[in-house]
């Protein structure tokens, strides 16, 4: 059985070495450190005690995860050989060291593991910025920092910012969210005497700055409640709340799921609208719109003990894996179709659902033709369908001469028959935007959108020649419309 003794080497200075340490350091069994390019390795030099460092994997591994694993089974197969190993890591063990994280992983039968703390970089860190992390401080690491780290509502502290590389990919992250102008820290050997340094910059001098090195941390202070510039879902169920609160808007306080139910529709058909026109400052606000619908929902729910926001991502999050097993369970897929196939098939299975006729009832109340597009497609999926779009084709002709005898016969009979028969050559007419794969919905939009636009031509044109439209003749309008017609948009 090995043993690794994991030593915290503090956050630069030879004093803030604990007794245990440096005992431990003494002890005579082999030091291995993560890097010798810290401070403390002079105790080590002036001391005349051996050691090794991984400082060569950085060079070795191209990604620092990588590094991390090659230490650690590195470390395991040397504490084997030599039954007990130092292993030295920068500030205290337990924080911000993904070497340490793996390490306890594997403590196990065959591995015993003794954490020997020391101090973290933290503590001389809030001292040189005079800040209490009372109200909160994250701490990440800066080798694997993304969007998902950031936190606009709290302080944070990004370690592990090695060189300029890392440096620059932080700055763009940053960047995305705060702009180039936000203020941050650059904070240079915190805990070592004579050598800190702290620097306030804009973040597009972040990868300019004269010194970056191992110990180099940046701190991103959380931003102002009172000149705020962004915000994040946090806030806006901030906003939500007070909007429903006693001191709110009497609007907002009286609204239900019920109430509100018609303005999902409308705002999704904007963003929809907004992807159609290419409009990107649009789409933003439109699913900004869109996404304060579900935070609306989800504030109402909340307030009656049924659900929050949550139990909604949660929910959501499970589906997507579930239904991805070719992503998280290692099923292949050859084909986009074939993902689509297995997606159907998990969620009837999560529903229920065992029959074709259920299959079909379970598509929601979508607008028609939407609806019509999906049952025809599911039916279709059994082989109950067209062998080619001829015969569709041929069904919509059938449908229309159905509808004419329809109308023909109205006097004596129904106009819910005629109903009927143009809601058979409405469904005929989908059938065939199916085969030729048009959308439906988007193409009447499209049709709705170009009559307005003729529409608007005309009154146009009907305005210089000094005539109101509601005063013109059919065949004068239907010249005006002609001429619409060739109008180039």
């Amino acid at each position: 059985m090995g043993k690794i003794y994991i030593l915290g080497l503090g956050p630069g200075d030879i004093d803030s070495l604990t007794l245990g340490v440096v005992d431990r350091i003494k002890s005579g069994d082999k030091n291995y450190l993560r890097t010798e390019k810290h401070p403390t390795v002079k105790f080590f030099q002036d001391n005349d005690i051996p050691y090794e460092s991984y400082d060569y994997v950085y060079d070795k591994e191209e990604e620092f995860l990588d590094v991390y694993k090659y230490i650690v089974n590195d470390l395991v197969n040397k504490a084997k050989t030599y039954k007990a190993i130092n292993y030295l890591v920068p500030g205290n063990p337990m924080v911000a060291e993904k070497t340490v994280e793996i390490l306890l992983e594997k403590e196990g039968e065959d591995l015993d593991i003794e954490l020997l703390t020391g101090i973290s970089f933290i503590e001389p860190t809030i001292e040189l910025l005079k800040r209490d992390p009372i109200d909160g401080l994250k701490i990440v690491d800066g080798t694997m920092f993304d969007m998902n780290d950031i936190d606009i509502n709290i302080d944070y502290i990004i370690t592990q910012v090695y060189n300029r590389r890392v440096a620059s990919d932080i700055k763009l992250v940053l960047s995305e969210v705060y702009g180039d102008e936000y203020e941050i820290y650059v904070i240079n050997r915190a805990g070592v005497k004579g050598d800190e340094k702290l620097s306030k910059i804009p973040i597009y001098e972040l990868d300019r700055i004269p010194r970056i090195d191992s110990l180099t941390s940046i701190y991103i202070p959380k931003v102002d409640k009172i000149i705020k510039k962004i915000y994040d879902v946090a806030d806006i169920i901030d906003t939500m709340k007070i909007l429903r609160s006693e001191k709110g808007c009497p609007w907002d306080k009286e609204q239900t799921h019920q109430s509100i139910r018609q303005s999902v529709i409308e705002e999704a058909y904007e963003v929809v609208d907004a992807i159609d026109r290419e409009d990107i400052d649009g789409l933003i606000e439109e699913l900004g719109d869109l996404l304060f619908q579900i935070i609306f929902h989800c504030e109402i729910a909340s307030e009656e003990g049924k659900f929050n926001l949550y139990h909604v991502t949660t929910e959501l999050n499970k589906k997507l894996i579930f239904r991805h097993p070719h992503v998280f369970c290692e099923k292949k897929v050859e084909k986009s179709e074939e993902v689509v196939y297995n997606w159907n098939k998990l969620k009837y299975k999560e529903r229920g659902i065992s029959t074709y006729t259920d299959i079909l009832k379970d598509i929601p109340k979508l607008p028609s033709l939407m609806r019509s597009y999906k049952v025809q497609e599911r039916a279709g999926q059994v082989g109950f369908d067209w062998y080619n779009v001829d015969g569709a084709l041929d069904k919509v002709k059938e449908e229309y001469y159905e509808v004419i005898e329809s109308i023909n016969a109205i006097e004596g009979g129904d106009v819910g028959e005629v109903e009927e028969e143009l809601g058979d050559l409405l469904f005929a007419v989908v059938n065939v935007c199916r085969f030729l794969n048009v959308n439906p919905e988007v193409a009447l939009n499209k049709t709705i959108s170009k009559f307005v636009d003729r529409f608007e031509i005309m009154e146009i044109k009907s305005r210089k020649m000094g005539k109101k439209l509601e005063e013109m003749t059919l065949e004068e309008m239907d010249i005006l419309w002609n001429e619409a017609k060739i109008h180039k948009y």
